[in-house]
């Protein structure tokens, strides 16, 4: 697989056949062909597949290796060893002086944190779910949260703020984790699409740091706007879920999305439902049919809701950015009452994604949506960020509508919409 680059260890080579060399060639060429097995379809792939894939027998492959948790507990090292590498460069550089723009800092540590989470596209897509084991090192690793880079990411925003590019009454803690999170989802293909890593991070930090639209944009004017107020009927729709409800078909879909939202699709199994659920596997079966016709049923239903806000705020006699700033609190609306749902929603995220199709909110749609509004929005003056690519931007500032789950708990609902509309619309290096 690797044989054009015999004789260099990083690249799978090595110069002693048979040494030591060797065999950390040979395990380093594994690494990486799991890396793209798993980052493309998940954590299904097995032994075998990757046995395949990188050119060996299953036995050479456990003389690495003795088990596929093995590899990921790896994986998963390397990912946060690169990622506490980044937060190192960078802290020596914000120690030593020098002609770097505050700007320029941000963007460059942006950057090379999206390259990182390319690089991990599989353990970053581990870091969503707890491991497969509650109690094994890989559990432990897919909790653990990049702590040292959110430290130097605050630091280097902090520097902005104190060099007036920031404005004052922006928090870095809250802005760092923003912005860290938004550049690790750059691993996420839906996100990236074609696109070169160092592109995508280089439009995110403009969307981040400077806003989309133009201002200004009092949150009095877009709290008052139509598509506000359409969406937040949507949201007063959403019926709250009766607890005393006996509708065993029902327990079941709710058992089954706080596990998935939990544990993630792929490692959770029917009898893990069973037993979360109190039921015989046999019976889960009998109530809702498949795994697949479950995660359909509990996803169709998340789709139609946040795609009745979509409707609403698109449909909605407002301005372009008063549209998109009521497409934010519709996801923020949503997260919060569906937090599970959305995490599910990232089983969708990678290139190769379940066998069952996203029956609700579908993605390909949104992205022509966001295409046709930002397009008109270019031409009309009303969205000052311009990008070679519309498809790249949409894409973008569908992404960076959602806030993460832990700042919305951090925060509160309202508090992360001000964030939102700092962090897309307004920019966060001028006033709204």
């Amino acid at each position: 697989m690797f044989g054009d680059d015999q004789g260099d260890p990083a690249r799978g080579g090595s110069a002693v056949a048979g040494g030591p060399g060797d065999d950390s060639a040979r395990r380093t060429e594994i690494l990486l062909t799991a890396e793209t097995l798993i980052a493309s379809s998940g954590l299904r792939t097995s032994l075998q597949e990757i046995a395949d894939a990188a050119g060996i027998l299953p036995g050479s492959l456990y003389h690495h290796f003795d088990s596929k948790e093995a590899i990921l507990v790896e994986l998963m090292r390397r990912y946060h060893a690169d990622l506490d590498r980044i937060a190192d460069e960078a802290a020596a550089r914000l120690d030593r002086p020098g002609d770097f723009s505050a700007p320029d800092r941000i963007r460059e540590l942006g950057t090379a944190i999206a390259e990182c989470a390319v690089r991990n596209r599989a353990a970053l897509q581990m870091s969503f779910f707890e491991g497969p084991s509650a109690t094994t090192e890989l559990a432990t690793l897919t909790r653990l949260r990049p702590v040292r880079l959110n430290e130097v990411v605050q630091q280097t925003l902090r520097a902005g703020k104190w060099s007036g590019y920031i404005r004052s009454d922006i928090e870095p803690a809250v802005l760092a984790d923003r912005l860290c999170q938004t550049m690790l989802h750059v691993g996420l293909d839906v996100i990236r699409h074609r696109a070169k890593p160092a592109r995508v991070a280089e439009l995110l930090c403009r969307i981040l740091l400077d806003g989309i639209a133009a201002g200004p944009l009092p949150d009095a004017g877009l709290d008052g706007s139509a598509a506000f107020a359409a969406v937040q009927q949507v949201i007063d729709s959403w019926a709250e879920p009766d607890p005393e409800a006996g509708d065993r078909a029902r327990h079941v879909r709710d058992t089954a999305r706080a596990v998935f939202g939990r544990r993630g699709y792929e490692s959770t199994t029917a009898r893990d439902i069973a037993t979360a659920a109190g039921m015989a596997t046999g019976t889960v079966y009998r109530l809702i049919g498949s795994k697949d016709q479950l995660l359909a049923s509990i996803m169709r239903e998340f789709g139609e809701k946040v795609g009745a806000g979509w409707l609403a705020a698109l449909d909605s006699d407002s301005t372009l950015v008063e549209k998109l700033d009521a497409l934010s609190w519709i996801n923020i609306a949503a997260l919060d009452r569906f937090p599970d749902e959305f995490r599910i929603q990232l089983a969708w995220m990678r290139q190769s994604p379940p066998d069952t199709p996203n029956p609700g909110w579908s993605f390909a749609a949104r992205v022509r949506q966001m295409k046709a509004m930002l397009g008109a929005g270019i031409r009309s003056g009303e969205i000052t960020v311009d990008s070679r690519s519309t498809e790249m931007l949409a894409r973008c500032v569908i992404g960076v509508q959602w806030i993460p789950e832990n700042i919305l708990r951090e925060v509160g609902a309202r508090n992360a919409l001000l964030l939102a509309r700092d962090t897309s619309l307004r920019g966060v290096t001028r006033a709204g």
